[in-house]
């Protein structure tokens, strides 16, 4: 056989083997033809004309980015380092390849800027306590963001936030500050509440005289107790009166 004629043997075979093309589950394939789209095919066994005919493959899996650590200046103007990651998915392989050059590294540049964005908008206190809320923002801003190039937003997930050594003590001296500002509030709270009750017992001790030399006894003799040592106490001739119903004064 002629080498020519080999020559397009092997170069007809290559043209039939290049037609076919498969597809597995999770992908699909934006043909073109002659440059203009076509039709999304796939999965499984797909026919391409060669020349005529180009086709490009876009995997539906879920994504998995890691986004670059960002420098953020809170609103309470504090310097910090946050990295997110971010879960998306391809949801329409037409929008994906025609309406966006490359929708993983657009997808990936977006994340960033609206990251030092949403962040930039809240305090630390926020960043550090919030970030359920702060994750949900994120992912509503970047999903509406992402529909036009097909691509459909799960999650976002904030991993770190790194705060400088200088900050860091700094809200520790706060966080004792506070704790101590609680302890007084707490200690005045119970002086208030103590002395309201010694107001309450003046008031109804007052209401019942006697009760009042009971009392006054009663202190006589937890002062005393088992103690040897002679105490002299000072008792008002009107109170002993008071006590053997006006005969000490009819003594006197």
């Amino acid at each position: 056989m002629a080498p020519a004629a080999l020559a397009a043997i092997v170069f007809v075979l290559a043209l039939i083997l290049s037609t076919f093309r498969i597809l597995r589950e999770y992908e699909r394939g934006v043909v073109f033809m002659l440059g203009r789209f076509w039709r999304v095919k796939g999965p499984g066994l797909v026919v391409v004309l060669p020349v005529v005919q180009q086709m490009v493959r876009v995997d539906l899996r879920t994504v998995v980015m890691d986004v670059p650590s960002q420098d953020v200046i809170s609103r309470d103007n504090v310097s910090v380092k946050v990295n997110a990651v971010i879960y998306f998915r391809v949801i329409d392989p037409e929008k994906a390849i025609i309406q966006v050059e490359d929708f993983f590294s657009a997808t990936s540049q977006l994340a960033q800027t609206t990251l030092r964005s949403v962040l930039g908008q809240h305090e630390l206190d926020e960043m550090l306590a919030g970030r359920d809320k702060l994750n949900a923002d994120i992912q509503a801003i970047l999903d509406e963001q992402t529909d036009a190039w097909g691509i459909k937003v799960a999650n976002v997930e904030i991993k770190h936030v790194d705060i400088d050594e200088s900050m860091i003590r700094a809200i520790a001296r706060q966080a004792e500050a506070e704790r101590e500002r609680r302890a007084k509030v707490i200690h005045a709270a119970g002086e208030q509440q103590a002395a309201q009750k010694l107001v309450d017992a003046a008031n109804k001790l007052a209401e019942a005289p006697q009760a009042i030399q009971l009392r006054y006894l009663q202190t006589l003799t937890e002062i005393a107790g088992d103690r040897t040592a002679t105490i002299v106490f000072p008792l008002p001739m009107k109170t002993l009166g008071e006590l053997f119903g006006g005969r000490w004064d009819d003594r006197a």
